[in-house]
């Protein structure tokens, strides 16, 4: 293990006693199981047999979830409706132990939901097949963002860090930017942006995290290498006046540091993302102590969390989003060609 490694793990060791703001869009993420049957006679489609039904935190409440999960004190901000996807998030929250003092119920809002269908039975792996949202029509209303606001100020009077995560809901607004801005420059808080479709407005951060592809649509550089990303990164952290910018990739995760923080780096820093059969388990002990289960529920990345408790890169979050690549899946078809022909 290399030595920004031992000193990033150091650092979630103490999160502990830190507390930290997640500020965005909050999203509800469905899962519907089903088992392949037979091939339908209306359209060349599976018929699935179903079998459960699975509700997860999404979006800006996935990444409070993760920040819970190492130990910090979070405190989600966001919007959500007054509507049984948004109950079931308010549920999600308070089963796992998360203030929900900094959720705004909205009336005639719709609840950000992603319903993934997910096809195959046991022990093959489990295939999205589609998925279906359900948006709501435009931002929240303006005594929404005013009641947003008084949330984030009374919420953030001792705050180490502020996490913008950002799916284009319209929650992180331009009055809701400039105030996490303002209590960043007073409390000294690290703020880091996430965002799907806006990152360039989210200027003057402390870190800012797109993925490969984003990289390369904002800074209109073809990022194929090492070189390019690397150029293209550092445009970036120009463009955005960052501290840093975290690229995250199929293969590596490159840093860009711009000036030191606690030391100095001449060089990107590469957080590998191995596969994960290469990691060993380990006990379900060991797994509960480091507080990755909670209320005897199942978190959605549980099976990687057991391969990659003691590796680094192992958990989607914005101070460490390496990407995993699990081996290769069959899909509910393939299956389908080995069972032999599927009747209608």
């Amino acid at each position: 293990m290399t030595g920004s490694m031992r000193g990033a793990l150091a650092s979630i060791e103490k999160f502990s006693s830190r507390t930290v703001v997640v500020v965005g869009d909050l999203i509800t993420d469905e899962y519907l199981f089903g088992k392949p049957v037979r091939i339908s006679r209306e359209a060349p489609v599976l018929i699935l047999s179903f079998s459960e039904r699975e509700v997860l935190l999404g979006g800006a409440a996935n990444a409070a979830n993760n920040v819970h999960a190492l130990g910090a004190r979070v405190v989600p901000i966001g919007v959500i409706g007054r509507d049984a996807a948004g109950a079931e998030l308010v549920t999600l929250f308070r089963g796992a132990g998360i203030s929900i003092d900094g959720v705004v119920t909205e009336d005639g809002r719709t609840t950000p939901v992603k319903t993934r269908i997910m096809a195959g039975g046991y022990p093959a792996t489990r295939q999205q097949v589609v998925r279906l949202d359900r948006e709501p029509a435009g931002e929240p209303q303006p005594v929404t963002e005013d009641a947003l606001l008084a949330r984030l100020t009374a919420l953030t009077a001792r705050v180490d860090a502020i996490v913008i995560s950002d799916y284009g809901y319209g929650t992180v607004t331009p009055r809701i930017f400039d105030e996490i801005k303002a209590i960043a420059r007073r409390t000294g808080a690290v703020v880091s942006v996430d965002s799907r479709y806006q990152l360039p407005r989210f200027t003057g951060v402390t870190a800012a995290t797109p993925n490969e592809a984003e990289l390369g649509q904002l800074t209109g550089v073809v990022v194929d290498d090492e070189r390019t990303v690397e150029k293209a990164g550092r445009h970036l952290l120009e463009r955005l006046d960052a501290r840093i910018v975290l690229v995250t990739r199929g293969r590596p995760t490159e840093v860009y540091p711009e000036t030191p923080l606690t030391f100095r780096l001449e060089t990107p820093i590469t957080i590998p993302a191995e596969d994960a059969d290469a990691f060993p388990p380990v006990t379900q002990q060991d797994f509960e102590q480091r507080n990755l289960v909670r209320s005897g529920r199942r978190h959605r990345n549980h099976h990687r969390f057991q391969r990659h408790l003691h590796r680094p890169g192992w958990l989607r979050h914005p101070f460490a989003p390496a990407r995993l690549h699990p081996p290769a899946r069959q899909t509910p078809m393939d299956q389908s060609r080995q069972q032999g022909p599927l009747s209608a």
